[in-house]
């Protein structure tokens, strides 16, 4: 029987398909990587998506992420990835992610925000709805500061349009976060990711996303002399920001 514990840890092989023309992961199987893990940890914990759909009408919803990359991975790698629960608030609940090489060197840090989401309204529940327990009170941090809400510079242009569709959905049936992040990704041409890398992404989930949607990619570069690039989808039938991210780019 598994030992429950607060500090859950996987490895993970980094295979072809996980990676992109470079032979590096690609960011948006990171996240895959970070969502698995989040799912199997609170699986751990007796609070997993079955149980909380089955005793609460409630899912797990990521609103906010930030990552921080040292190192990105290659082709053929093995990674362990380190993740823990922080005490919640009274509507989030607040999981960090460690990335270590196989020679457990720090290489990508992350800090994430939760809630649950009634499956049927598709409001917000508090916390204690769910009477979550940990059986460590971990404090420790894998980045310092607070999530901040996002905003661009001002100075936005459409990069393309996209609607979503089947490949794009999870099984709430709205689009996947890792989804987000290869739309963002699509943002940058080929040249783009063959000079630069991403060091640091933010983003904040604001609204779901449903099949059919038409989301406008949105692009703000007037702060690329300080290597940060603002990008918003938004949803052109209601004109409603679905999701906001900046990143850190650097060249490589």
């Amino acid at each position: 029987m598994e030992t429950v514990t607060s500090l859950y840890k996987k490895k993970y092989h980094i295979d072809l398909r996980d990676v992109d023309f470079t032979k590096q992961l690609r960011l948006s199987t990171l996240f895959v990587y970070f969502q698995e893990i989040a799912s199997l940890a609170s699986e751990n914990l007796g609070f997993g998506i079955n149980y909380l759909e089955k005793e609460f009408g409630v899912a797990w919803i990521l609103t906010r992420i930030r990552v921080e990359i040292t190192r990105t991975p290659y082709w053929d790698e093995e990674i362990t990835i380190e993740t823990w629960p922080l005490e919640p608030g009274k509507v989030e609940f607040d999981r960090d992610f460690l990335v270590r090489d196989q020679n457990g060197k720090i290489i990508i840090r992350a800090v994430s925000k939760w809630v649950i989401m009634d499956i049927h309204s598709r409001k917000l529940r508090r916390s204690d709805k769910i009477g979550i327990y940990y059986p460590d009170n971990i404090t420790e941090r894998a980045i310092g500061g607070r999530l901040e809400k996002l905003k661009d510079y001002g100075s936005l242009e459409t990069a393309y349009t996209k609607v979503i569709g089947y490949s794009d959905i999870d099984f709430n049936g709205h689009l996947n976060n890792s989804k987000y992040v290869d739309f963002i990704m699509d943002c940058f041409d080929v040249e783009d990711h063959k000079n630069y890398s991403i060091k640091t992404i933010d983003i904040n989930f604001q609204h779901e996303a449903l099949p059919g949607d038409i989301i406008t990619l949105q692009k703000d570069v007037s702060a690329a002399d300080q290597n940060l690039i603002y990008i918003e989808g938004v949803n052109q039938a209601e004109n409603k920001v679905v999701f906001k991210a900046q990143t850190v780019i650097a060249a490589k």
